[in-house]
């Protein structure tokens, strides 16, 4: 790990710790949690080093190792991962990493560590690390990380995962850690309580917390659905609209564990109201967005099929779901003259990386997510016209017949063969179809060699991501059903990682449940009858071929789900991950690469284009005359 950093047989001290300046390093950074303090220690060694104080910088590198890693409190075993992982499979620090001498230094300045997000990464790694394991370095960790401040800047700079971490480690103590178990849900549930509008979105993290863990009893579940109440309508009343949903969302979540099903159900029509009062507002506006407001039906649609059948009738909740249909139908229909025309990338590999980097590169998070979704757009029709002038240049190509053969040597589809003067109008569109999808194959790994994967190393090099990140914005699309939406987070996070065996393997049935609920939206049965009389769901590639798909979904959305997910002359990823055929290698292909990305894209246009839409109205109406 010392790399040409430092001789890799030195050998550090306390001594060389304490005269590191390691304090001053990480005074201005620390506030901003450990992404920030890593920064500042490597600047730090980087001078100790020139300033040849050669052991000092080695300190400040392996502190600064240290606090590079992220922290996943989830996983128990191996909490931590790299922030960095490169292409050709290099990454930057995890805890094994260090050496045996590096532990043993850790251990003997541990003791000497005043600073809370330090100490409590140290102790973290000493005991994962130290043979034989040392209770008190689980508790000093605990001590550490609980000692961060329950407020809403420390929380979004990395103090949530300590916490998390924390309790974690408490119940892996068992009863040694008990009374710090009952301090920390204590804590959490004062801070919970004593939260305002003023503190955004901290309410929520902490009762999500509380949730996830079980801090606190039972007596106390009534009085958080209560608080989240109160917050969603002062958020209402600021007209703050994603706040109060997320509140009224958390709320009636925290009713119905408190058992009382006539709340849980208020809360859940108020959300589903949210969803519609936007869609109204978008279709109305001097420049309508029917697309979007489309958008927003849909999601009014799921969250009132989440009203259970005995509060129906309380709130008619049936009766509305037969207007909202009616009124989303009406938004699509309109929504037809939006649609523009996007261009086909270049076909320079050499230009799209330049491209696809500088795209990306220097702007804030959301921006840069935006531009990197943006890098590339298919268009079906271009696909089409190219496939017919190539027949049309080269007529030998698709005139004789044809078998695909898998990589393990089976016949996947087979091509009849078109005619020469259009006597036979199916074989004809079945050549250009399997045309369309050779082109396409090429297109997208291209693209996936010149364009995502270059853009996205500058993501992760400039921007420090997290799985809750991309789970909001899952829970702001109106694509993705509410009860998905942590899977689509941890699906997304793991392809942002590149982890794309983990991605594809989540991506591929939840873009087929995500495809179902939206057919299902519109009154499409996606069932089928067998013969004695079960009904059971049909498959992706099924759903795909019903005879409304192509009215419900976009021309180029329905073609990438079909040549990406369903088609066996295509990438066919729904087929090979449902039935174990996708190889390790495979998963990590430029059609899984690009899969990912495609998701991508699905969950965070919706996001991006109603908020354009909301700041545009909200100019509109700053600077119209009264």
């Amino acid at each position: 790990m010392s790399g040409a950093r430092f001789p890799a047989d030195l050998e550090v001290a306390a001594e060389h710790f304490t005269n590191s300046g390691w304090r001053e390093a990480i005074d201005g950074a620390k506030r901003e949690g450990y992404s920030a303090m890593s920064h500042a220690l490597t600047g730090a060694a980087r001078k100790a080093i020139l300033d040849d104080r050669t052991p000092e910088g080695k300190v400040l590198w392996l502190l600064s190792d240290a606090c590079s890693m992220m922290l996943k409190p989830e996983n128990h075993n191996e909490p931590f991962k790299p922030s960095i992982v490169m292409s050709d499979g290099s990454r930057s620090a995890l805890p094994e990493d260090f050496t045996d001498a590096d532990i043993v230094f850790f251990d003997a300045i541990l003791e000497h560590v005043d600073e809370p997000w330090l100490k409590g990464r140290l102790a973290d790694i000493l005991w994962l690390r130290h043979q034989p394991r040392n209770p008190d370095h689980a508790l000093a960790a605990i001590d550490a990380y609980r000692s961060l401040a329950l407020d809403t800047q420390t929380w979004v700079c990395g103090s949530c995962e300590c916490w998390g971490r924390a309790i974690s480690l408490s119940k892996i103590m068992g009863t040694a850690a008990d009374v710090r178990r009952v301090e920390m849900g204590d804590a959490v549930l004062a801070a919970f309580n004593g939260t305002t509008v003023e503190d955004g979105f901290l309410a929520l993290w902490l009762s999500d917390l509380i949730a996830e863990h079980g801090l606190v009893a039972k007596e106390h579940v009534q009085g958080i659905a209560e608080k989240l109440e109160q917050l969603a309508g002062e958020h209402d009343a600021k007209g703050e609209l994603p706040k109060f949903r997320d509140y009224y969302e958390r709320a009636a979540r925290w009713y119905q564990w408190a058992k009382d099903k006539a709340k849980s159900a208020e809360m859940t029509v108020a959300l589903a109201e949210s969803w519609v009062s936007e869609a109204e507002f978008r279709a109305s506006a001097g420049r309508p967005g029917y697309m979007v407001a489309a958008n927003f039906y849909e999601k009014a649609i799921q969250v009132y099929r989440s009203v259970t059948r005995d509060q129906r009738e309380a709130h008619k909740v049936d009766e509305r779901m037969v207007e909202l249909r009616q009124r989303l139908s009406e938004a699509g229909e309109l929504s037809l003259g939006e649609m523009g025309v996007i261009s086909a990338p270049p076909t320079d590999i050499t230009e799209m990386i330049k491209d696809s980097i500088d795209a990306v590169r220097g702007n804030d998070p959301e921006q840069a997510l935006h531009a990197f979704v943006g890098l590339f757009r298919i268009e079906a029709k271009a696909l089409r016209d190219l496939a017919v002038e190539t027949i049309k240049e080269h007529p030998l190509a698709g005139l004789f017949p044809a078998a695909m053969i898998s990589r393990e040597g089976r016949v996947i589809a087979k091509n009849a063969g078109m005619s020469l003067d259009g006597s036979d109008a199916e074989a004809d569109e079945a050549g250009i179809w399997t045309m369309m999808l050779q082109n396409y194959g090429l297109t997208i790994s291209m693209t996936a060699q010149g364009s995502i994967l270059p853009a996205q190393e500058i993501l992760m090099q400039e921007h420090r991501l997290r799985e809750a990140d991309f789970e909001w914005l899952a829970s702001r699309s109106p694509l993705i059903p509410r009860d998905r939406t942590k899977m689509w987070g941890a699906a997304l996070y793991a392809g942002y990682n590149q982890d794309y065996l983990t991605a594809i393997h989540l991506l591929c049935p939840q873009v087929e449940h995500c495809v179902r609920v939206q057919i299902k939206n519109h009154g499409v049965t996606t069932t089928s009858l067998d013969e004695k009389g079960i009904e059971n769901e049909i498959g992706l590639s099924a759903l795909m071929k019903l005879d409304k798909v192509d009215e419900i979904f976009p021309p180029d959305l329905a073609f990438e789900i079909r040549a990406l997910f369903c088609d066996s002359v295509g990438s066919n990823l729904r087929n090979d991950v449902a039935h174990g055929l996708i190889t390790y290698t495979g998963c990590f292909s430029a059609p899984s690469i690009y899969a990912w990305w495609f998701c991508l894209r699905l969950v965070f246009v919706p996001y991006w284009n109603a908020k354009k839409r909301a700041e545009a109205a909200a100019d509109n109406e700053a600077t119209s005359p009264d």
